[in-house]
């Protein structure tokens, strides 16, 4: 994996911020009685998925990181149920909680991905070369 100085160089921080952007997008098509309830709940959770791999990315220690990865990944499920409510609500079609949910597996799976190379990295022992 290459070396990235900034979170905002990671690709999954990157496929995320996407997502992010879509939902946010979508959340502007809700109803306005919705707006203190079901969109801002949407909107937190959206947010939350890339403020915590970039606090994540931002922390000294592997440990910390993978905490707030795994927070990010439940931030995005959290996100999934808002869109899943949405539709049931009635405020998005099935073609297009089918887009989000395809979206929903690609950040997970890129999550997942990432969890899995820092838990590799935090294994790996520490060469002195001196």
């Amino acid at each position: 994996m290459a070396v990235f100085k900034h979170f905002y160089e990671l690709p999954v921080y990157k496929t995320c911020r996407n997502f992010r952007k879509e939902v946010s997008l979508l959340a502007r098509t809700f109803p306005k009685e919705e707006r203190f309830s079901l969109t801002a709940q949407l909107l937190d959770a959206a947010r939350s998925i890339t403020a915590n791999i970039a606090e994540g990315f931002g922390r000294f220690h592997y440990q910390e990181n993978i905490q707030f990865c795994r927070q990010s990944r439940g931030s995005l499920s959290e996100t999934m149920e808002h869109l899943i409510t949405g539709y049931d609500e009635g405020y998005l079609d099935k073609l297009i909680l089918e887009k989000f949910n395809k979206s929903y597996k690609q950040c997970l799976k890129e999550i997942n991905g990432y969890i899995k190379y820092l838990k590799t990295a935090k294994a790996k022992p520490i060469i002195n070369n001196e």
